[in-house]
């Protein structure tokens, strides 16, 4: 049985990602849909035309892995496709940000998304496929947002390493790096500060997001980057020295 594993699936880019698959993979015969909140994975399910497994979790809690890793042992499945979209982030400064909020953010953003991926490995094939999201957060340190920048710069990190590693396998790591989204993730970031202005200039669809990280996916690229403005910061942070971005950034902040 071919399937597709999603984290995050309740909202956002998981969501979406969800919808992208169903709409565009016809090969995938069963979703395994990962959220917290159970109720969202039931509507999902009724919206998609291929059978459902739901599984309302907190990944951040060890034992989450544990009863996916069986399951799996379990029914032996072949993963067409793992996305790791659960996330989030706040925004503070490390001195005041509670020590919880930025311990959890390691937890959901890193320890998981590692765990997903080395328990999802056995199950996969030549073609099949990771998805991991990172975010543009993750081409630069990003002070008052340093937690968060941080673990998806090692999102970003680890995903190319890992895409190395299964060189030759036929199996392929993606890591996506988009700018501001519309989605519900800033009313999470937003509840212990304000983001910058101008971040809500670049603010894109999540439906082209999810597009274009599936097409950069499928066709093999290690890391997927949506929009004009996030391309030239990303070919920015690989040619200025840190201390100009950061000038730069603490401007933009202002």
């Amino acid at each position: 049985m071919n399937i597709a594993l999603i984290t995050g699936a309740t909202s956002g880019m998981g969501r979406r990602m969800v919808l992208e698959l169903n709409d565009r993979i016809p090969a995938i015969q069963e979703f395994w849909l990962i959220g917290r909140r159970e109720d969202r994975l039931l509507q999902l399910e009724r919206e998609l035309t291929h059978p459902v497994r739901t599984f309302s979790l907190d990944l951040t809690d060890p034992f989450s892995l544990s009863s996916l890793q069986t399951a799996l042992e379990n029914e032996n499945p072949r993963i067409l496709f793992l996305v790791n979209a659960a996330g989030f982030g706040k925004i503070g400064a490390v001195a005041t940000l509670s020590l919880q909020d930025q311990l959890t953010m390691i937890d959901l953003n890193v320890r998981s998304l590692t765990g997903m991926c080395r328990i999802a490995l056995p199950f996969m094939a030549p073609h099949s496929r990771i998805i991991n999201f990172a975010s543009s957060a993750a081409f630069i340190p990003q002070s008052h947002f340093s937690v968060y920048a941080a673990s998806k710069s090692y999102v970003l990190s680890f995903s190319r390493s890992l895409n190395a590693e299964l060189a030759g396998t036929g199996c392929y790591v993606t890591a996506v790096c988009p700018g501001p989204v519309k989605t519900e993730f800033f009313d999470i970031a937003e509840t212990t500060g304000n983001i910058p202005a101008y971040k809500h200039l670049f603010m894109a669809k999540p439906e082209r997001v999810c597009k274009k990280a599936l097409i950069d996916s499928v066709t093999k690229q290690d890391i997927s980057v949506y929009g004009l403005s996030m391309k030239a910061l990303h070919v920015a942070t690989k040619l200025l020295p840190y201390p100009m971005l950061q000038a730069i950034e603490n401007q933009l902040n202002k």
